[in-house]
């Protein structure tokens, strides 16, 4: 069955920072945008849970049709706020680490 994986890193500005859609499922433009009106909706709902809890893994946040939202909230002090990710061997890693585990 193919299937599709998006994975964004978002700010603290809820700008994305680092942006991939890795998986099997045929690639096609408007998933992306569809990918990121969902990723951008469970936003506020992350928002008010990072208050509420100590956990760095919010399970299930979201949910659209057959389309699950879970979050990790990382807070890294080598950011330089504003900047983009755009590390090749970061990306590479995370498309490996994708193909393993989904």
């Amino acid at each position: 069955m193919a299937s599709t994986a998006c994975f964004v890193i978002v700010s603290k500005n809820d700008i994305p920072i680092y942006e991939a859609e890795v998986g099997s499922a045929p690639k096609k433009e408007d998933l992306s945008y569809h990918h990121q009106f969902i990723l951008h909706a469970a936003l506020d709902v992350v928002q008010d849970l990072a208050w509420t809890t100590n956990a760095m893994f919010l399970k299930s946040v979201d949910r659209f049709n057959d389309l699950v939202v879970s979050v990790y909230i990382f807070l890294n002090p080598l950011y330089l706020p504003g900047s983009r990710i755009t590390s090749s061997h970061f990306d590479t890693k995370v498309r490996a680490l994708a193909r393993k585990y989904l």
